[in-house]
Parts: structure tokens; sequence; C-alpha cells
């Protein structure tokens, strides 16, 4: 089963780190990811540039209303998203707690949707199947 696994970064902690220590970090994080392709286990992924590159977009009034950064305040900012192959969450959440990436914010793991039957479903009420 797949799991979305969504990084967060927290700015204080990246803040804190000399080049040096943040280059470590990211290449024990880029290993571990070479493990977990190694295994199966790795089907995806991507890091984000910062919060202040985003475009948020939301629906006010029947309208797309876009606006500069992210839709929320936080403390930390989504770093980036892993898809990871697991037997359920609790293997996904062993898989996870060894990343290294867990030292620079938390981690929040979601099974994926399944949506091949809606998908099927839609394009049937479309004309599409």
């Amino acid at each position: 089963m797949k799991y979305i696994c969504l990084g967060y970064a927290d700015p204080k902690i990246f803040g804190a780190l000399s080049e040096k220590e943040l280059h470590a970090g990211m290449d024990r994080c880029f290993a571990y990811d070479d493990e977990l392709r190694a295994k199966g286990h790795f089907a995806g992924g991507h890091g984000l540039q910062p919060p202040e590159t985003a475009m948020t977009l939301r629906s006010v009034n029947g309208r797309v209303v876009v606006t500069d950064g992210p839709f929320t305040e936080t403390k930390e900012y989504l770093g980036g998203i892993l898809i990871l192959e697991a037997r359920d969450l609790n293997h996904a959440v062993e898989l996870i707690s060894k990343h290294p990436g867990v030292g620079f914010g938390p981690w929040e793991i979601r099974p994926a949707a399944d949506l091949d039957e809606m998908i099927r479903q839609s394009e049937k009420r479309r004309g599409k199947a």
C-alpha cells in the first residue's frame, strides 16, 4: 500500500545549522532514501521550494482567488513529500521514524486514497468509458 509522507521543516532548526551541518544532514537523508529505494519502499518524492515561493488558490463566492504564500501560518512549513510503499501504517511509521529528515521537523503519514473506482464511475458518467 502507498503512503504519502509529508515532511515539515522547522526554520529554527535549519537556521541554527552551519552549512557543513546542513550538508551532512541532507546527505544522511538522501542516503536513507537510497536505502528505501533499494528495498522497494521509495515510490517517489520531491522536495519543495520555501513557502515564500508558493501561491494559494481558493474559491471565494464562485471565483478563484490567488494569494502569495502558503494558505496558513505555521511554525513549520511543508518541505517535501515522499511516497512510500509499506505493508501497513505501522510499517510506514517504522520506516519514516528512521529517516534523518525527522530531525528537521515533523512528518505526517497518510494512506494514499485509491481513486480508481471513483475515476471509472466518473468516466462512465462523462461518457468516456
